[in-house]
């Protein structure tokens, strides 16, 4: 008897892990978080928009992916842990349903000279390989290539412990591609020595000129006049061939100097090791100012630039070496390595096809290899950490992404949403925080962050679709459609500032005249040569007042108040109020709280734990000690005035007893820009993107100069603040400045009294003056990407 099987037509109970298709964050509180409660649907687009400073990266990246990465790293032994940095648990009372999180960000690359695109993304691994193997001649190993691996030779007796033990002598020789005069940098320096001392003085007169370097200060000074080497009473002019030498070019050498053994350095050599071994953007302005005064940096005549050895240069594949591919737009390098056809090496032509293929694909086809990486803009930087993930194999993980639109042309973004919806597709969840309308319009779930920014945000304001969002009311949903109008009439410019030849970089031969006393705005595809125009070929000095993308660097002891220079003019008020010294009222200096040092908080350091800060008890986190809050300016202490927001600080030294000019005017500056609700007190540690590009303008809008230079101003600025920002640069002109900007923004071209266009592509495709004229010309002529885009903007 045969059983026949039943089918049940009842469908089958959906399996329990199915189940878990969302990321459930319940109780945020990290920063301005106001116990925000939110579920994301996983496997989809979500864009979290809002104000600067609502509140979206302390959801997206202070919560969801820095938990997630915390979760990751304690998989790993207590060993590999205190090798990683120590994450702390997010302020959250739960978080359910994360996923591996893969952080895309704008962090500048590091500006190590050492580091350049190539060795960012590995395509420089890959060719090296490549011309070991098949460059001919053969000159040795992939490392035989790097410009960051030295020659070494050795030769010597070495001791086999085999039966027998016997010395035998051994040579060892490892080729390396580094360059031996610039040491695989690509430039050599040179010193002009009248900026580093006096020559008519001698040491004990003081004769150094160099930042820091005091007449007393014993580690540096003292060691050269007491050296024995030189005579510190006489003129550094008047020293003998030898004594010269040995002040300036000395090996290191021990010395005692006051029974204390320390090593005397040749001033050369330790000026060197001091101060152009360090990333010169970490410097001190005036430390920085020195630098740039001393050091002139020229093309290194052996490698011509090119960072490698003469050996490595002479390796060819079809007649092309190494040096040559890494100078090559990588658009054109992807074109030659696709013409090579060699099986015995096709697993590695292939993935070398890909990375560069994908550099094209994102975008980033007018770059070269030998690019430095600290040369690429905040944008350019993300897409270049993109390239690794856009052909993975993984899925089911959170992809961040933090404004990936920044830097782009219009034109680019299109490309830039096609790449974001290709990784959701393979069943990846991507979180973007994002301004731009058009990369809204593709979202498939928008979390509305607001309603304000700081103290006024960090509550959901909305979460739904994109039409949900258009009609839900809030600042994001009324800006979202919104578009700036071309100017009825345009101001007449007071004259012009004249280019003429420019060629930098990828410009050919370019002239052009910038007109003066108006708003212009330079624009252009990524990579089509504005920013060569313009930080290249207009001299940033006397009256040229130049705010580019350049982070600005803080940590936890610097705020508003001290990065500005607000806090100086503070300080002499309250010290003139009640008789006292004005260092009283700084909390990194004689007034801080000896318990805490005046950071406030008192950090626990638990090894490969995360550290704890605590509030600390004696100041109560005033960071001020007891007997400085006695002094009162206005019927406030100095940790009230720091806790007020920059409006509430406005009218507070605007009148009465505290009414302070200087520190007025600092404060005008700051609401200008739109940053009333910041706190002066407030770690710059904790500031948004935005934020922190908006202080930089605010303070920078103090110096004195007729031109200023902004390098895309829009950065991380929600729709409602670009109106704002508009009106700033109106004000600026309106006041008999020139303003020229860099810009992507259609609102910013729209309310441009002239444009400059470049392209019409990027790299060699570009470096053209392709339009000239004002706004309305350029959407009635419609004969450039921009002039189509714009059009469409505006609706013409």
């Amino acid at each position: 008897m045969s059983m026949t099987p039943t089918t049940d037509a009842r469908s089958p109970a959906p399996h329990s892990a199915d189940s878990h298709d969302l990321i459930r964050v319940h109780g945020a509180r990290v920063n301005n978080l106001k116990d925000v409660s939110i579920a994301i649907p996983k496997r989809r687009l979500t864009v979290f928009t809002g104000v600067s400073g609502s509140g979206k990266s302390s959801l997206v990246f202070s919560t969801i992916a820095a938990e997630s990465q915390r979760l990751i790293n304690e998989t790993y032994s207590a060993f590999v842990q205190g090798f990683m940095p120590t994450l702390a648990r997010p302020e959250v009372d739960v978080l359910e349903g994360l996923t591996t999180a893969i952080i895309v960000d704008q962090q500048r690359m590091g500006a190590d000279p050492r580091s350049t695109v190539g060795t960012a993304t590995d395509a420089n691994a890959m060719l090296r390989i490549l011309f070991s193997r098949l460059g001919e001649p053969h000159i040795g190993s992939p490392q035989a290539f790097s410009f960051n691996v030295p020659t070494v030779r050795a030769s010597g007796a070495i001791t086999v412990e085999r039966g027998a033990r016997k010395a035998e002598k051994a040579t060892f020789t490892r080729v390396g591609g580094m360059c031996t005069r610039c040491e695989g940098r690509g430039t050599v320096t040179d010193l002009d020595l009248t900026q580093l001392y006096d020559d008519s003085k001698s040491l004990a007169e003081g004769a150094f000129t160099i930042p820091g370097w005091k007449s007393d200060s014993f580690w540096t000074v003292r060691v050269y006049a007491e050296s024995g080497f030189v005579d510190p009473n006489k003129p550094i002019r008047s020293y003998t061939d030898k004594e010269l030498h040995d002040f300036l070019h000395k090996e290191p050498t021990k010395v005692k100097v006051d029974g204390v053994n320390l090593t005397y350095e040749g001033l050369i050599p330790k000026i060197q090791k001091s101060f152009l071994s360090k990333d010169r953007e970490a410097m001190q302005p005036h430390i920085r100012a020195f630098v740039d005064r001393a050091v002139t940096f020229t093309t290194c005549p052996e490698c011509d630039g090119t960072r490698l050895s003469e050996e490595a240069r002479s390796s060819r594949i079809r007649g092309v070496n190494i040096a040559d591919a890494c100078a090559m737009q990588i658009s054109d390098l992807a074109a030659w390595v696709g013409g090579l056809d060699e099986p015995s090496v096709a697993p590695l032509l292939a993935a070398l096809r890909h990375t560069l293929d994908s550099f094209v694909e994102i975008g980033l086809g007018y770059l070269s290899l030998d690019r430095p990486a600290g040369t690429l803009s905040g944008g350019e930087a993300q897409r270049t950490k993109m390239i690794r993930h856009l052909g993975s194999a993984l899925t089911d993980v959170t992809y961040v992404f933090d404004e990936p639109t920044i830097g782009l042309h219009p034109h680019d973004i299109q490309r830039m949403n096609g790449l974001l919806l290709r990784l959701r597709d393979k069943g990846n969840t991507v979180l973007v925080v994002e301004h731009k309308p058009e990369a809204i319009a593709i979202a498939d779930h928008v979390v509305d962050l607001g309603p304000g920014a700081g103290t006024a945000g960090g509550t959901i304001c909305y979460e739904g679709t994109v039409e949900g969002l258009r009609a839900g009311g809030t600042i994001t949903g009324r800006h979202l459609d919104d578009r700036a109008v071309l100017k009825e009439t345009v101001r007449t410019p007071k004259g012009t500032l004249e280019i003429r030849g420019a060629s930098r970089h990828n410009l050919r031969d370019v002239d052009v005249d910038i007109p003066l006393g108006v708003l212009c705005v330079v624009t252009g595809v990524a990579g089509s040569g504005k920013s060569s125009l313009i930080h290249g070929s207009i001299p940033a000095g006397a009256g040229v007042v130049s705010v580019d993308q350049a982070p600005i660097r803080g940590s936890r002891r610097s705020n508003p108040a001290t990065y500005t220079g607000l806090l100086d003019p503070i300080r002499k008020a309250f010290a003139k109020a009640n008789g006292v010294k004005p260092a009283l009222f700084s909390a990194n200096s004689e007034g801080a709280c000896p318990t805490c040092n005046g950071a406030g908080v008192i950090y626990m350091d638990l090894g490969i734990m995360a550290g704890v800060s605590t509030t600390c008890e004696e100041c109560e986190g005033k960071r001020f000690e007891a007997s400085v809050l006695e002094y009162h300016l206005g019927g406030r202490d100095i940790s009230e005035v720091l806790a007020m927001s920059v409006t509430e600080a406005a009218e507070f030294f605007g009148a009465g007893e505290a009414r302070t000019p200087a520190a007025q005017a600092v404060l005008g500056r700051l609401a200008d820009v739109g940053l009333g609700y910041l706190s002066l007190g407030q770690p710059l540690t904790t500031l948004s993107g935005g934020e922190r590009q908006r202080l930089k303008l605010a303070t920078h809008m103090a110096d004195k100069g007729g031109v200023y230079v902004l390098d895309e101003p829009t950065t991380g600025l929600h729709l409602a603040d670009v109106e704002q920002l508009l009106g700033l640069l109106d004000r600026l002109v309106d006041s008999g400045k020139s303003v020229i900007v860099i810009e992507h923004h259609q609102a910013v071209m729209a309310h441009a009294d002239w444009i400059i266009d470049l392209g019409p592509g990027a790299g060699h495709d570009g470096g053209l003056i392709v339009f000239e004229g004002t706004p309305a010309d350029l959407v009635a002529a419609r004969s450039t990407l921009t002039g189509e885009h714009l059009a469409a903007y505006v609706g013409a």
